[in-house]
């Protein structure tokens, strides 16, 4: 027979209130998947042909590459509550002027 096993998290106080985050970069190395969440520091400029934002990252995130399987199976069902929740969310401009996505 199986032993049930469960995890108790703990969070402390001074992270209650979390990091914002405008955007996430993903990347990742053998052994491990990156998650840099960035927060926008001014709004985007435009300069010549190209488009500058100029970001923060407030917190990295580092996990072994088992846990990104579950870390996509609990943000798909988190979304799915969410659609069911508030509908579909519309689309809206992304960081860059004159993007749609």
């Amino acid at each position: 027979m199986a032993t049930e096993q469960r995890i108790e998290i703990r969070l402390p106080t001074e992270k209650e209130v979390g990091v914002y985050a405008d955007f996430v970069r993903a990347w990742h190395t053998n052994d491990a998947f990156v998650l840099d969440f960035a927060s926008l520091l001014e709004p985007p400029r435009r300069e010549s042909e190209r488009v500058i934002l100029t970001a923060v990252i407030g917190a990295r995130v580092r996990i072994p590459p088992a846990q990104v399987f579950e870390l996509m199976k609990a943000l798909e069902q988190q979304l799915s509550s969410w659609e069911k929740q508030y509908g579909k969310r519309p689309a809206q401009p992304g960081p860059f002027p004159d993007d749609q996505t």
